[in-house]
C-alpha cells in the first residue's frame, strides 16, 4: 500500500509515535491522532503534519473505553474521509511486584483489549475501502517466548496477547486487511536510567546501542507498504533476543 493519499489512525502518539507520524506525513498520509493525557504532544504532531502538507486531526479517546474508541474511529472517517491504516501504539508499561486482579484487568485492557477494540471498529471501514493495514505493538520478550524480568506478569501476558491477537486478526481479516506486529527492544532510554543500568543494556544488545525511534518508523513503513506479509512479527531489538 502506498501511504500517499491514505489516512492513518495512531493511538498513543507520544515519543516514538511522533516519529512514526512524521514518517507517514512526509509520505503524504493524513493522520488522526488519539490521546488520553498527552494532548500537547498530539497537537504538536498534528501541527507538524499539517506543515508537511497533509491533514491531521486530534481526538481524545480512552483506549479502554469502547464507546470512546468507536467515536474516535467514526470521527476519523467523518473528518478525513476514509481510514486505511491503524497503528495500535497505546500501552501501559507497569512494574507489578504483587499483582492483583485490578492490575491484571487494567493492563490487559490498556494493552491488548484496546488493540482488539480499535481493530474491530476500524476493520469495516478498511474493508469498505478495499484494503487496510493494522500494525500492533507487542514486545521483544513475549515474541521471543521468555519472561526474563520478574515483577511484570500482567504486562508480559498482555503483550503476549497482542501477539496472539495479531495472528488471529490476520487470518480473520484477510485478504483485504494485512495485520502485523512490531516487537520493540531497547529503542529509547528511559529518562531516569542510571549510567550502570544503561551499560547493562548496551552490554546485552549485540548492536551495542539504543535503536532510536526512527527504527520503529522504518518498520511501520515496511508493514504499510508490503502487500504479501501478514500475521508476522518483527523484533526491532538490536539482536537483544539472541542472548
Amino acid at each position: 500500500m502506498d501511504p500517499n493519499g491514505k489516512v492513518a489512525l495512531i493511538t498513543g502518539g507520544a515519543r516514538i509515535g511522533q516519529v512514526v507520524a512524521a514518517a507517514l506525513a512526509n509520505r503524504g498520509c493524513s493522520l488522526s491522532l488519539t490521546y488520553r493525557d498527552s494532548r500537547d504532544a498530539a497537537e504538536a504532531t498534528a501541527q507538524a503534519a499539517r506543515a508537511a502538507g497533509v491533514k491531521a486531526t486530534v481526538l481524545r479517546a480512552d483506549a479502554t473505553d469502547e464507546a470512546e474508541i468507536a467515536a474516535a474511529v467514526n470521527e476519523t472517517v467523518k473528518s478525513l474521509g476514509r481510514l486505511d491504516i491503524l497503528i495500535n501504539m497505546a500501552a501501559v508499561y507497569q512494574r507489578t511486584p504483587n499483582p492483583d486482579g485490578a492490575h491484571w484487568s487494567a493492563i490487559q485492557d490498556a494493552n491488548a483489549k484496546s488493540a482488539f477494540m480499535y481493530s474491530t471498529h476500524a476493520a469495516p471501514f478498511m474493508k469498505h475501502g478495499g484494503a487496510g493495514r493494522i500494525i500492533n505493538f507487542s514486545d521483544w520478550l513475549p515474541v521471543t517466548g521468555r519472561p526474563h524480568y520478574k515483577d511484570y506478569i500482567p504486562y508480559y501476558v498482555s503483550k503476549a496477547s497482542v501477539a496472539a491477537l495479531t495472528e488471529a486478526l490476520a487470518l480473520q481479516l484477510a485478504p483485504e486487511i494485512l495485520v502485523n506486529a512490531i516487537a520493540p527492544g531497547p529503542i529509547l532510554a528511559p529518562p531516569n536510567l542510571t549510567v550502570e543500568e544503561n551499560a547493562l543494556v548496551i552490554e546485552a544488545t549485540p548492536l551495542a546501542r539504543w535503536g532510536g525511534a526512527e527504527e520503529i518508523a522504518k518498520t511501520v513503513l515496511f508493514f504499510v507498504e508490503t502487500d504479501f506479509v501478514t500475521g508476522e512479527f518483527i523484533r526491532v531489538d538490536g539482536g537483544r533476543h539472541l542472548f
